[in-house]
């Protein structure tokens, strides 16, 4: 019986004292991208950021979002955004699949789980670990401007472009 307690434990979010919601400050991080290169989103201040964690790479819903986010990264540009995608992968594994797909934006190796922990997007059962999916625009102050969670890896792209338009307007007008 305590096994079967422990399994439904291991199935419960992080914790939701954890949840960021908007005008929360975004989790800062220095992870390693696919050209081992580290990206610290405190570099990025001045800018809007999107964050989006996925499970596995090349996995059909991850293979979906990732390509999405590639077929609509001009429009994200064209906002003056930048995309960076986080998984529990490792750098050789962010490598082979950005190269596969051509993904021109960064994809980061949180191998440990610490940043989606931090972002209560991390999914874990004994030694399996894998992040959940889960996204965040993060204004050029640093804050949480939108939160997304369980998304659509189809659908998720336009709602992102659409949200980072009217953000912007909003941030305009203030």
């Amino acid at each position: 019986m305590k096994w079967l307690r422990s399994l439904f434990l291991a199935f419960l979010p992080v914790s939701s004292a954890l949840a960021l919601e908007p005008g929360d400050v975004a989790p800062d991080f220095s992870l390693m991208n696919q050209h081992q290169q580290i990206e610290s989103l405190a570099n990025y201040r001045g800018q809007w950021v999107v964050v989006y964690f996925y499970p596995k790479n090349d996995t059909p819903g991850c293979t979906t979002e990732a390509c999405s986010f590639r077929d609509n990264i001009n429009g994200i540009i064209a906002k003056q955004a930048t995309v960076f995608g986080i998984s529990v992968d490792n750098v050789a594994s962010h490598a082979a699949f950005a190269e596969k797909y051509q993904l021109p934006f960064s994809l980061l190796s949180d191998e440990r789980g610490d940043v989606a922990k931090q972002y209560n997007s991390l999914w874990q059962l004994g030694p399996l670990r894998f992040a959940r999916r889960n996204s965040f625009i993060v204004d050029p102050n640093g804050r949480i401007a939108k939160v997304y969670k369980g998304v659509d890896p189809e659908a998720h792209v336009a709602d992102v472009l659409r949200d980072l338009s009217q953000l912007q307007q909003e941030a305009a007008r203030s």
